[in-house]
């Protein structure tokens, strides 16, 4: 198989990547299928290519001809060769990735990479940005990036593991002092690895458990994560003494990893308090392990003598009564004078024995002292400017992830703690019907329960089993804290907070447990944020004054107190961008950010906003830098959570360059925006009020148009389930959580994530784009100035900037005639021509403001690299598609499909998925 695309030349080491691996392919499927299936393939992709360059209705029908006689094994080995195909492509672009990486690195004398930790530096500098303000951005700012399970990768970790194989090849491959015989040996095992590729399973045999979604989680850590977070400190320390030598530098931990999965109840039965208990331990196991390879390494490397160096007399001391009380004979080091073995063999032991006996270590943090104990040593004999990193890393490491390796956020449903409560007030005779309250008398009962140092509970048999799991939740919580730490949980999430009694509640379950303890004297303790999740374009609108009474209740303000006066508030983006489209949600976002900072800077409160981020772009998704850089930047300096969803994971943290590039580019922006907001006195330039209200207008045109589609027309959640594969995308073992809430049908009750997987895999991309050119035209049309305003705001605005871009790569990945297709499966007629013909208008009209915005010709001209990507895929994912609308035409049309059928459709999607790198 061969691309045939043309692109720049800047990516021709990849054109050579993609044909080399495309003639492998081809050569594995003649050998597997006979050159009929080669010709085959080969076929149907240049009639793909023809109908994308010259749309004429002879190759559409011969298309169509071609895909309908093909006998049934023959259709699943084509599927499965395009499928494989985009396998293949990924590993060459990540490897691509890491070639264009290397040669800036090269290259460094000249300049530094564009998005680098040394190119912000150097920004710095050069506006003038004093090492005094950079010291305080390191102190203030932080970024968490929080890993979930949905959506789950479509990509089984079997395939994964063969693209990182298949992708370190090509980078060995590029060593240019390989020689023949070197370079032949390398080329032989990626062909194997190619040939294992074609005949590994591409489906999962079952729904993965939460504990698989937890294992599948920790092998990023493992991977890549556990060395690249410390070197990216490392990495600030360093470019920050070259260019500031005379600032006396301290780089605190402000770049961190947390996780949902086997925390994240929402909707999910799945995950029970024992399921979060295992994932806690599976945890701990992991970082232990980590912990105890390093020690056995810096074992080897500090092989120093007293004979040769002396020692601090601290150290000697602490070896002698250590070995004495933690180790017999046989575990001491025998070389008396090798003082740093000696030490290391017993934190060792006491690594070994943690969490099993009395003489391992209860908290990472006694291991640290040890630690220091030998770097205060060190330094009496070695350099100061010469650095020990490989002693430092372990210490960062140490300090970064703990004896817990990853913060676990809990999230549940607002609806699940009022019906907790509601039970428990009515046990003990406090309240008869909870739920009927009003919102002031709720606040006022709740606020009494939690000023009250007695508890509620009755014995726990008293109480449905909905209400003892409710509790369980939270004891889980507090012998979490005693077992683990208290940052192995630190923070609730309550999903849809309507309300300020949405919070109250969880810390009356809290007070409860024990985590929020009010003592008889009066004073009280808490151990755990509360964090509103606010998702609907209502509860955005509503949100700072949700915020607002809760920071005026003294039992709130006084929690708050103990949390450092940091509120953490949850931004969802799915949920949102369903209910208004996408245009809309964006700004709704990017308000409420800025309308709860102002209030919450009347109060004198911290905020760290937490950004509920799909991988796909109809949920937020988008390059990470690129995520920061369309907040507003006043809120970037307080600290910023950002999930990464399970799609992201394995393009970003798969490879340990790419997730370096990632991170650096994450932090570089951070620290560019926070030291640019504390250098100006003034914040006046950070929006103009023309461009607010420009985004006002232009939302509130697009806001209309998207609900008088989504809402308003009744036919659409008709041609929405029979114009993508819904109905299928059920039957595909990628997530442990239901596609619905509440077992629902209802549209209000399905998931953000099977509504943007459907729309994706039907090459419409609905959600990422439907309504914005509605509202951006209406807007542009009015007069000349106005056009002028929107390429001004596209110039000078990120977060418009940003806005646009993912627009135009929605535009980009959907493919109108493409979707056509899909149009066919609905059954009326009459429904499918009116709304796909509504779609294809607005589409257009999309596409055409968006060129007048930024003056280009086509979508992505100022991204080529990520212009030739979509093109080179094209040709191969179009046949996909053709494919999968044959093959669910002929499963919906009988009554008992076959499973060979059901596995083909199922092919397809897995397909798709690959080849457009998102499923929702």
């Amino acid at each position: 198989m061969t691309s045939g695309i043309e692109v720049n030349d800047s990516s021709l080491p990849l054109r050579k990547d993609v044909k080399m691996l495309g003639n492998i392919l081809g050569d594995i499927l003649v050998y597997h299928g006979g050159v009929e299936l080669f010709e085959k393939v080969e076929k149907i992709r240049a009639m793909c290519k023809t109908l994308r360059t010259d749309n004429d209705s002879e190759t559409y029908t011969a298309l169509k001809d071609e895909i309908s006689k093909l006998s049934v094994p023959m259709r699943t080995n084509i599927i499965r060769a395009f499928s494989v195909y985009f396998h293949l492509i990924n590993a060459a672009e990540q490897n691509h990735r890491i070639r264009r990486r290397r040669d800036y690195l090269m290259k460094s004398e000249i300049s530094a990479q564009p998005g680098s930790i040394e190119a912000a530096i150097l920004s710095l500098k050069e506006n003038q940005i004093t090492s005094d303000i950079i010291q305080d951005v390191l102190n203030t700012i932080s970024l968490e990036l929080i890993i979930t399970a949905h959506p789950t990768e479509a990509t089984k970790r079997s395939i994964l593991e063969i693209q990182k194989r298949i992708a370190d090849i090509l980078k060995s491959l590029d060593n240019p002092i390989l020689s023949k015989r070197e370079r032949e040996k390398i080329e032989e095992s990626l062909f194997n690895e190619v040939s294992v590729l074609w005949q590994t399973d591409e489906l999962r045999d079952r729904k993965p458990t939460v504990i698989d979604e937890v294992r599948n989680g920790l092998y990023y850590f493992d991977q890549t994560l556990f060395d690249v977070l410390p070197e990216i400190h490392q990495e600030v320390e360093t470019s920050l003494k070259a260019h500031y030598a005379e600032h006396e530098w301290e780089v605190p931990h402000f770049l961190r990893f947390g996780s949902w999965i086997g925390g994240d109840r929402d909707g999910n039965p799945n995950v029970t308090p024992e399921v979060t208990w295992e994932t806690l331990e599976r945890q701990r196991r992991l970082v232990l392990k980590k912990y105890k390879s390093v020690l056995v390494d810096l074992m080897k490397r500090f092989s120093q003598s007293t004979t040769r160096a002396a020692v601090s007399d601290e150290l000697k001391q602490s070896v002698i009564q250590d070995e004495e009380k933690y180790l017999n004979e046989d575990q001491k080091w025998t070389i008396d004078g090798e003082m740093y073995r000696r030490k290391f063999a017993v934190i060792l032991e006491r690594l070994r024995q943690a969490g099993k006996s009395d003489i391992g270590y209860n908290t990472a943090e006694e291991m640290l002292e040890d630690l220091m104990i030998i770097k205060r040593s060190i330094y009496l004999h070695h350099p100061a400017h010469h650095e020990l990193k490989t002693l430092q890393k372990f210490i960062s490491q140490v300090q970064l992830f703990g004896f817990h390796l990853a913060t676990l956020d809990i999230r549940n449903h607002s609806g699940e703690h009022e019906n907790a409560i509601a039970e428990i007030l009515r046990k003990v005779g406090i309240c008869k019907d909870y739920p009927s309250l009003s919102e002031e008398k709720k606040l006022d009962l709740l606020e009494k329960v939690l000023a009250d140092p007695r508890p509620l509970l009755l014995l726990h048999e008293d109480y449905s089993s909905e209400t003892q799991e409710m509790l369980k939740v939270f004891e889980m919580i507090k012998r979490a804290h005693n077992e683990f730490g208290k940052r192995s949980i630190t923070v609730y999430l309550v999903s849809m907070t309507q309300s300020a009694s949405d919070l109250l509640e969880v810390l009356v379950l809290a007070k409860e447990a024990g985590i929020y303890r009010l003592h008889a004297d009066g004073t009280f303790e808490t151990d755990l944020n509360v964090a509103p999740l606010l998702e609907t374009i209502d509860d955005l609108t509503a949100g700072p004054k949700i915020m607002e009474i809760l920071f005026n209740m003294p039992v709130y303000r006084d929690h708050l107190r103990k949390m450092n006066d940091q509120q953490e508030i949850m931004l969802g983006y799915s949920d949102g961008s369903k209910d208004g489209g996408t245009l809309t949600a964006n700004w709704k976002l990017y308000k409420a950010q800025l309308e709860i900072n102002e209030m919450a800077e009347k109060y004198q409160i911290g905020l760290k906003f937490f950004h509920g981020r799909g991988g796909s772009l109809g949920r937020g998704g988008g390059p990470l830098n690129r995520s920061l850089l369309s907040q507003p930047v006043e809120t970037l300096g307080q600290g910023v959570k950002i999930t990464e969803q399970g799609e992201v994971l394995s393009s970003r943290y798969l490879l340990k360059d790419i997730a370096y590039r990632s991170l650096e580019q994450a932090t570089s922006t951070m620290m560019k925006a926070a030291a640019n907001v504390l250098n100006e006195s003034e914040q006046g330039h950070l929006r103009d009020h023309r461009w607010v209200d420009a985004i006002e207008e232009i939302s509130a045109v697009s806001l209309k148009k998207y609900q008088s589609l989504v809402f308003e027309d009744p036919d659409f959640i008709t041609y929405f389930n029979q114009a993508t594969p819904l109905q299928e995308l059920s039957e595909l073992n990628i997530g442990s959580r239901p596609m619905s809430r509440k077992n629902s049908s209802k549209f209000e009750n399905l998931r953000a994530i099977p509504w943007v997987f459907a729309w994706t895999q039907s090459r419409q991309l609905f959600p990422a784009w439907y309504a914005a050119g509605t509202g951006l035209e209406t807007f542009a049309v009015k007069s000349p100035e106005n056009i002028q305003l929107l390429q001004e705001m596209y110039e000078e605005w990120p977060f418009f900037r940003s806005t646009v871009d993912n627009l135009q790569m929605a535009l980009m990945k959907a493919d109108i005639t493409t979707a056509k297709e899909y149009s066919s499966l609905v059954e009326d007629k009459g429904i499918a021509d009116r709304i796909f013909g509504n779609i294809v208008e607005e589409f257009e009209r999309t596409k055409n403001v968006l060129l007048m915005i930024t003056d280009d010709e086509e979508l992505l001209d100022h991204t080529p690299n990520i212009k030739d990507s979509v093109h080179r895929r094209n040709p191969y994912v179009d046949p996909l598609n053709f494919l999968q609308v044959e093959l669910i035409k002929e499963l919906r049309n009988v009554e008992d499909p076959d499973d060979e059928l059901l596995m083909q459709v199922l092919l397809t999607i897995s397909g798709v998925a690959a080849g457009l790198r998102n499923t929702g």
